[in-house]
């Protein structure tokens, strides 16, 4: 594999769903192994130097998307890739899958313990925090808005709406201040999967004190659990698969969404639906869902 796996830029596709018209960029097809958000966030760390350097440490979920896309990263580069996760079930250990087992192939180093103290690490090592929610993000994030505001002025867009569903928030956060540096006419407007809005505002806040930049948080009225198992989810999800011909992840587009229904008078006519990939994950979410709600 070469560094130069990033098909940029992605193209931006016009959808009708449930009536209304969306755009949405394509970010999942930037590369099948090194899609979407992370293929953004972690686009400094593919393309920099960095000598010296023979070890990537992070953390988190036994499935997450950051952590394959990592494992990709330091195989490009001829890493060591070490990741810290609370556990890895019995099952999952026995019959690898998704992420998991994406990151296995990739060579991935799987340590469940407490993480260590980035400061205690050695100078060849770099930590990564959990999702990639880190400065270096913006390199790629920026990329992403300069080709977003390019596509607005080729298609004469006055005033754009972005939404992306979030996890650490990193990715719609560099976007609004991207915006609001440039004062485009573009508003960034995000809903958060894995906590809740107060968590989301802290995830902000740890990469950019001034509220002004921070993108606008929407929500819904029932509260959801992330990675837990929803009908309403896997009924939009498998309707945007047959109506539109797009699979869409299993965690975090859903909420999205919804959200967007939710909202739908507040975002306007034209709205950007930023896909982020992961769909690694959904050969394990896929099944899960199957068992839950069909044939019942």
């Amino acid at each position: 594999m070469d560094r130069d796996i990033l098909q940029i830029p992605t193209r931006v596709d016009t959808i009708t769903f449930e009536g209304k018209r969306y755009f949405i960029k394509r970010d999942d097809l930037m590369s099948r192994e090194f899609s979407g958000n992370k293929g953004r966030k972690f686009y400094s760390l593919l393309n920099q130097d960095l000598e010296g350097i023979d070890t990537i440490v992070s953390y988190g979920s036994n499935q997450s998307n950051a952590m394959y896309s990592l494992s990709v990263l330091a195989k490009i580069r001829g890493w060591r890739f070490i990741y810290y996760t609370d556990h890895i079930p019995q099952y999952l250990a026995d019959n690898p899958t998704g992420n998991y087992k994406g990151a296995l192939d990739n060579g991935a180093e799987f340590v469940t313990g407490e993480i260590p103290d980035k400061d205690s690490l050695a100078e060849s090592m770099i930590f990564v925090e959990e999702g990639g929610r880190e400065s270096f993000a913006k390199e790629g994030i920026y990329i992403l808005a300069d080709e977003i505001e390019q596509w607005r002025q080729e298609n004469n867009i006055d005033n754009l709406n972005i939404f992306l569903p979030s996890g650490t928030g990193t990715t719609a956060l560099f976007l609004s201040r991207y915006f609001a540096e440039k004062k485009a006419s573009i508003k960034v407007y995000t809903t958060p999967c894995v906590g809740d809005e107060i968590y989301m505002k802290k995830q902000f806040a740890m990469l950019e004190d001034d509220e002004k930049y921070h993108p606008e948080i929407l929500n819904l009225p029932k509260k959801y659990h992330f990675g837990k198992l929803y009908r309403e989810f896997y009924e939009i999800w498998l309707k945007l698969r047959n109506k539109c011909d797009i699979e869409f992840d299993m965690l975090y587009d859903p909420k999205g969404w919804l959200v967007m229904q939710e909202y739908s008078d507040r975002l306007g006519e034209d709205i950007l639906y930023i896909h982020q990939g992961g769909l690694l994950g959904n050969e394990s979410m896929l099944p899960r869902y199957r068992r839950k709600f069909e044939n019942r």
